[in-house]
């Protein structure tokens, strides 16, 4: 069942939930002042959580002691006003390790990524997240993605374990979702956190609202935060037009240009951020840079966005 104080402070979506990048130096090693200053201007931009070292974040090419100063870093940056929620993954014994450190490091709680590699079974995800969840006092949401697919008995199971408050999808099913939120309502009542966990979310997030899930990440809130905002307003006050028109001009295009290459979920964001002034450097390998001309058409596709926010007579 949910634990105070992350869950009550993530029902209500007061802004986008902020997935950051990991800053890297020209040496390649993290840049913790840029990766600082990163975080923080998205907390003052409206973020209501900071995901810190998630997928976005680069999660699978960090060390444990790099992930564990970039979390720091962003709990630092945060200063309190919003929970900071830190990636743990790869096995059992690596995510309560991953756990540990950023409990160290002062993070309010956990988002599980799926197992490294293996397709398991559902008693066998169950067990492991069940593990994880025992093996520290942090909130853990799991993240359904890629080899982890869950089964709607076992997230109710899930739903049902000490410690364990939400689940972020990343699959994209809604039927299953349906199903899911269904199940765990029937059998588990009291309040279970759900999120859209797909790449750019806000293109689905229409179809998501529709079966009662509102929490969503926004890597857009990286580099464009404002248009992240007018989406999120336009989601809360129910102005579908509004939504529809950032969604035809902006998402959608946006989605198309990150189809182009693999990576780019995190490649062409992370050259986002670049664009709007701040030097985060580049991804690691085996990420790889964008095409400079696929750059060039995402700083066309900024310019965009805020013209239609200017347009519509959204603030910028």
């Amino acid at each position: 069942m949910p634990s105070a104080p992350l869950a009550e402070r993530l029902s209500i979506p007061s802004g986008p939930l902020f997935f950051p990048v990991t800053a890297f130096g020209p040496d390649g090693s993290p840049d913790l002042g840029v990766h600082r200053e990163h975080v923080r201007r998205g907390v003052e931009a409206g973020a209501a959580a900071v995901f810190a070292c998630c997928g976005t974040g680069e999660f699978h090419a960090l060390t444990p002691e790099e992930f564990q100063d970039c979390v720091r870093a962003a709990v630092e940056a945060t200063a309190g006003r919003v929970p900071v929620v830190a990636g743990a993954g790869y096995g059992t014994a690596l995510a309560v390790r991953y756990a540990r450190l950023a409990r160290e490091a002062g993070a309010d709680g956990l988002l599980a990524m799926p197992p490294y590699l293996v397709v398991a079974g559902q008693e066998g995800l169950l067990r492991h997240y069940r593990e994880l969840a025992a093996a520290t006092d942090l909130p853990v949401v799991v993240y359904q993605r890629d080899n982890a697919v869950f089964e709607p008995r076992t997230v109710a199971e899930l739903a049902r374990t000490d410690g364990i408050i939400g689940f972020k999808d990343g699959v994209g099913d809604l039927d299953l979702m349906q199903r899911i939120v269904s199940a765990v309502r029937t059998e588990v009542p009291g309040g279970f956190l759900y999120f859209n966990g797909l790449p750019t979310a806000e293109q689905t997030q229409l179809a998501y609202r529709g079966i009662g899930i509102t929490l969503y990440s926004s890597a857009v809130f990286c580099f464009a935060p404002e248009i992240a905002l007018a989406f999120h307003r336009a989601l809360r006050d129910g102005d579908d037009t509004a939504a529809a028109r950032l969604l035809d001009g902006f998402y959608r295009p946006f989605v198309e240009l990150r189809a182009r290459r693999r990576g780019y979920a995190v490649s062409l964001v992370k050259a986002g951020v670049r664009l709007r002034g701040l030097d985060v450097g580049e991804v690691r390998p085996p990420l790889e840079e964008p095409a400079e001309e696929h750059v060039e058409q995402l700083a066309q596709l900024i310019e965009r966005g805020y013209a239609l926010m200017e347009e519509a007579g959204d603030p910028a």
